[in-house]
């Protein structure tokens, strides 16, 4: 089976590369067809081949708002011109969009087509842009989300087919740990003594950074290192912050993600929204214990006894968590148990290649019948 995974703008490179590894190895004949991503180096192809097709004069732009105008213009030439080359794939499995009220016309036909919806909305969605998912949603031929709460805001809330909707989940994001060239940590952050509470990834509103550092006040006996780019105001966040508290404001490169997760004694995420993340699968990845609020995938994986879950914005809740399996070796040692149980169960990337593979064979037949 000639499979194309897409994602245009090249927004989850792991994901990309967890999936497309992992459906090579199950036999089927993969090509990633994406864009370069300017922020580090991405996980090198295995088993699958890589075509940059999106963007590539745009690559060259420095600046932020005339690369995000040289890729808006350029992105109906390179749609149009990947229509042509989809007809050599049997099935396309598209990650993102990346300009959905576009897309809604561009989009490629006369191939099974197959979306996944890492958010069931984005982000901040304007009025267009939820038109626009809707369309898409109704025009694709399946739609892969990660959580059972993604499944039923589609059906219960947007309506879309059951049938049509198929819970697989992100899998655990293990290659860093075994990257060439691994860069270890800062010298001052590898100095550090005792426990560490990591909050890692891109640093939203949604991400509760906030809330973190509330209840990070009175916890004693360990550090919380808060790390990675701000995509929001910091510097009042900064000033409140006790003491023990490290900001590593930056984009964290690939070569440097694993030394960070092996020093984390525990993994703080007290989202507002999340579905799947990134940053999750990572933990998962690492095995490590997880504080979650009961969103997305946190949801599904407290059930199991993978992740820690606290009332949404709920600081004092969380002080009393993360202070408690500071000082209990044991229950970190069962959440981590349960994150690697999780990452060798459904979030494994062979079970999800397995169920990604017998989905594709679906939409294969009934493109079939339908003729």
């Amino acid at each position: 089976m000639r499979v194309d995974v897409v994602d245009p703008s090249a927004y989850a490179p792991h994901y990309d590369h967890g999936l497309c590894a992992a459906l090579a190895r199950a036999g089927a004949s993969v090509r990633l067809v994406t864009s370069d991503f300017r922020y580090g180096p991405v996980p090198a192809a295995v088993g699958y081949d890589v075509e940059r097709l999106f963007y590539r004069r745009a690559a060259e732009v420095r600046r932020r708002r005339l690369r995000r105008a040289a890729k808006l213009a350029q992105h109906p030439f390179d749609m149009a011109r990947y229509q042509r080359q989809s007809r050599n794939a049997d099935v396309l499995h598209f990650q993102w969009f990346a300009v959905e009220p576009l897309d809604v016309a561009l989009r490629p036909r006369g191939r099974p087509l197959v979306m996944t919806a890492h958010l069931v909305m984005p982000l901040r969605c304007s009025a267009l842009q939820a038109v626009a998912r809707r369309r898409l949603y109704e025009s694709v031929d399946a739609i892969v989300v990660h959580t059972r709460q993604a499944k039923a805001r589609l059906t219960d809330e947007l309506g879309i087919d059951p049938a049509k909707v198929h819970l697989i989940r992100h899998g655990a994001i293990e290659h860093v740990a075994a990257i060439d060239g691994a860069t270890p940590l800062p010298a001052d952050l590898a100095a550090v003594e005792g426990p560490v509470v990591l909050c890692f990834g891109i640093l939203r509103r949604d991400h509760a950074v906030d809330v973190l550092i509330e209840a990070w006040k009175g916890v004693a006996g360990a550090e919380l290192w808060v790390v990675g780019p701000p995509q929001m105001p910091m510097d009042h966040l900064v000033r409140q912050a006790p003491p023990n508290v490290r900001f590593v404001p930056r984009f964290i490169t690939d070569p440097e993600i694993a030394a960070f997760f092996q020093r984390a004694d525990v993994v703080a995420m007290p989202y507002r929204v999340m579905e799947s993340s990134g940053v999750l699968a990572t933990a998962l990845g690492f095995g490590k214990p997880i504080v979650g609020t009961p969103v997305g995938a946190f949801a599904d994986l407290g059930a199991l006894g993978a992740a820690q879950l606290v009332p949404l914005e709920d600081p004092e809740a969380l002080r009393a968590a993360l202070a408690g399996l500071i000082e209990d070796e044991d229950a970190r040692a069962r959440l981590a148990a349960g994150a690697r149980a999780a990452a060798r169960g459904e979030w494994s990337w062979d079970t999800i290649a397995a169920q990604t593979m017998e989905l594709y064979g679906r939409v294969l037949r009934e493109s079939v019948r339908a003729l």
